[in-house]
């Protein structure tokens, strides 16, 4: 079909290692240090790996116990604190809103802006202008948080651009240049390229997006259907006319994966479960959101496709919780004729959850020298009586009558280790206390506009 190409006007915001930032610029402790965020438990997944810890191989959606073998000692491994990370995303959502009316937010941390539709001079300084004005003003209003922004024709060139910058980096990719800098990359730059349909392409010898461009439509289609085949087609000449929508609220999150040959073996399917599991987990968690319904899907041979689903008592982030229960949801499938496809899905989503009670939870010492390093998530015994005793999580906001606000360090063995300090603060002191201390309390997350510990 015809195509008139736009003009330089989508601009696409990310914020930099996003969940660690905020730990770092709350906690004083761990600025400049690797940190790494997600949860804790034997079957955790990383979240986010501040860009210390992405030098030693620390990545989103990574094992959590992969993490913590390729980091050094020192290495802060936290809980997430999506309060905090909503009040964050809140203020920079606001500051793209004072840019333009039309800002979709596809995450917590990632944000399309329609310039077109605000007060913007559309030139190449007058874009230029407005990208570092909103850079200096995330900056500001979050107490130092970064961003990396791209600004291009279309969603697609928009959303290269702030990747080829990070982080903290401004990259226009001009009207006629789009292809210079598409066809060199990877196929999986492309917008809806994920490892099933990169593999696929990948047995025709297309690893460049320069490769995908040279595939008529008709072959495209011919593999992966019309609607499929000429998005491919288009997206790889960057003929994108995806619309910055103001409303877009996900209602599930999945993950599926094709395999090469049917799986009859139970147990490797359980461990496929797990992989899937992960990737969903690790998308809830960039959402800041959670789960009550998991969905497996299974497909055999014959491409006959069956799913199964079950609610929990409370919404989950746990990959611990929707795999464990993902499996007994496999476990009502025969897959003796072998299965070719297998997907796990949550919805019911809310910003909200409710840990489960841990009853068996390892008393281990909490650490005396690195910090938050390898202090374990170690959750207090349950009690009888009107009120149980409260979860401390690392990395966990607290407060203590005497000695004010901090965060959990460590617990373990009857006491909770609490590092004293706050945004406004430098590196604070340590102290431990009983678990059963009245004085120490959960708290609010602290405001990094206005007060520090002790205030």
């Amino acid at each position: 079909m015809p195509w008139d190409a736009p003009k330089a006007s989508i601009l696409h915001l990310d914020l930099d290692a996003f969940f660690a930032a905020v730990e770092q610029r709350d906690k004083p402790s761990l600025r400049g240090k690797a940190v790494v965020v997600g949860g804790l438990g034997g079957r955790g997944v990383v979240s986010t790996a501040s860009y210390e810890a992405r030098r030693y191989g620390a990545r989103s959606a990574m094992p959590t116990a992969e993490a913590r073998r390729r980091c050094p000692p020192g290495t802060a491994f936290l809980a997430g604190r999506y309060e905090a990370y909503r009040v964050s995303s809140g203020v920079v959502m606001d500051v793209l809103r004072e840019v333009s009316p039309r800002v979709e937010q596809v995450s917590v941390d990632e944000a399309y802006v329609d310039l077109a539709a605000g007060e913007v001079d559309l030139c190449t300084d007058g874009l230029r202008t407005v990208g570092e004005r909103v850079m200096a003003e995330i900056r500001s209003a979050t107490g130092g948080l970064t961003a990396s922004v791209g600004i291009g024709t279309s969603k697609m060139m928009a959303k290269i651009g702030s990747e080829m910058g990070k982080p903290a980096g401004l990259t226009l990719i001009a009207p006629g240049e789009e292809l210079d800098v598409l066809h060199p990359m990877p196929v999986r730059a492309v917008a809806g390229v994920g490892p099933a349909t990169a593999g696929k392409l990948r047995g025709f010898g297309v690893e460049t997006v320069g490769d995908l461009a040279r595939i008529e439509l008709t072959d495209l289609v011919s593999i992966f259907g019309t609607a499929h085949g000429q998005a491919l087609h288009d997206l790889a000449k960057a003929r994108d006319a995806r619309a910055v929508q103001v409303e877009r609220i996900a209602k599930s999150v999945s993950a599926e994966e094709t395999f090469e040959t049917d799986i009859t073996d139970r147990a490797v399917l359980h461990t496929e479960i797990d992989g899937l599991t992960a990737r969903v987990a690790a998308r809830l968690g960039t959402s800041a959101t959670f789960a009550r319904t998991i969905t497996v899907k299974a497909r055999w041979h014959d491409f006959t496709t069956v799913t199964r689903s079950g609610s929990l008592p409370h919404a989950t982030g746990e990959p611990a919780v929707i795999a464990r229960e993902a499996r007994r949801l496999l476990d009502t499938v025969d897959v003796a004729s072998g299965l070719r496809l297998l997907g796990v899905g949550v919805s019911g989503l809310t910003t909200h959850a409710q840990d489960e009670l841990v009853l068996d939870a390892e008393a281990v010492e909490p650490q005396t020298e690195h910090g938050a390093d390898s202090a374990p998530d170690v959750r207090a015994q349950p009690t009888t009586g009107p009120a149980p005793r409260p979860q401390w999580r690392t990395g966990h906001d607290v407060r203590h009558a005497e000695h004010g606000a901090g965060w959990v360090w460590g617990a373990g063995r009857g006491v909770v280790t609490v590092r004293f300090e706050g945004p406004l603060t430098g590196p604070g002191p340590i102290r431990s206390f009983p678990l059963s201390d009245p004085a120490l309390q959960p708290a609010d997350p602290p405001d990094w506009r206005q007060q520090g510990p002790g205030a």
